[in-house]
């Protein structure tokens, strides 16, 4: 166990720490801002990955049902247990509604693709191009709610949906793939570059974005019982949940592990941002996204080694 636990640190998580690194240290002493370059991953460099990795994955209609229908189960039961949880710790409002956020949303973008790429391959990309689609479908939908609550547009939310560009490159992937369309070599030589720059990327935005959520939450204060209710929720619940559905559903094998390892991946970053738009206990969010990425680099190793 051990011997497969460090083999995992070492072939997995050393050459994820070296982007990480830099963007915290580019962070630290330089001031970097993340906005441009999260907004080059999200509208150019993801769209790109998601419809390379859509058009010639190995997966079939069976995998993504059953894809599906787990992100969907797996919502409700975690939802459902943040609001129990919640209710039974007498949390605030802003506090049930940061615990949902922190519970529900994992970092299965910028941390997960890139993990689950060096630790399973292509193959295990391929499975977990799917998942990813539906978490961020989920995200801008059933996030915006969670966060807003009071002041919540169903309308907006549908809407923001078809603002992402990872939708229409989903989209335009299964198109393709339907009618055996083939991108002219030129261009699809562009995309394989566009994609092959997404992982070092947004290893680079995580670090940063760790350095800026500790500055952040440096000076704030959050209730103990908030807290410790948010890193149970993400980093134990999360994944027992997740296995217990992967069961019920028969899921089995590399899709088995890829999903499992992406429902155990700490709070998403982008929960914070819409924490701090709706004043969803953001001061809860961002130290529990802090405290999970940290705690993530000995839990997911752990369960890799196991798996």
């Amino acid at each position: 166990m051990i011997s497969s636990f460090l083999a995992t640190i070492y072939s997995v998580f050393l050459p994820i720490s070296l982007p990480v690194i830099g963007g915290a240290l580019l962070k630290r002493f330089k001031g970097i801002e993340t906005k441009a370059l999260s907004a080059l991953s999200l509208y150019v460099l993801s769209p790109a990955l998601i419809f390379e990795t859509l058009e010639k994955a190995s997966i079939t209609s069976n995998e993504v049902t059953v894809t599906v229908a787990f992100c969907l189960l797996n919502v409700m039961v975690l939802w459902a247990l943040s609001a129990f949880a919640g209710k039974m710790l007498g949390l605030s409002q802003t506090e049930k509604s940061g615990l949902a956020l922190t519970t529900i949303f994992t970092n299965s973008v910028n941390y997960g693709l890139p993990l689950v790429l060096l630790a399973f391959g292509q193959a295990g990309l391929d499975k977990a191009s799917v998942y990813v689609i539906i978490q961020i479908i989920i995200m801008n939908t059933l996030g915006v709610y969670l966060a807003a609550r009071s002041h919540f547009s169903a309308v907006k939310a549908i809407r923001s949906v078809f603002t992402l560009p990872s939708v229409y490159a989903a989209a335009l992937a299964v198109l393709f793939r339907v009618t055996d369309f083939q991108l002219p070599q030129g261009l699809e030589t562009g995309v394989s570059m566009l994609s092959a720059a997404y992982a070092p990327l947004a290893l680079v935005i995580l670090g940063a974005q760790m350095v800026g959520v500790r500055e952040a939450g440096t000076s704030l204060s959050v209730t103990r019982r908030g807290f410790w209710s948010g890193m149970a929720m993400r980093m134990l619940i999360g994944p027992l949940v997740a296995w217990g559905l992967l069961a019920i559903l028969s899921i089995k094998g590399t899709l088995f592990s890829v999903i499992l390892i992406l429902s155990a991946m700490p709070a998403a970053v982008n929960a914070v941002i819409l924490a701090e738009e709706y004043d969803a206990a953001p001061k809860l969010v961002s130290r529990c996204i802090l405290w999970t990425t940290l705690a993530s680099f000995i839990v997911l190793p752990a369960m890799i080694g196991f798996l």
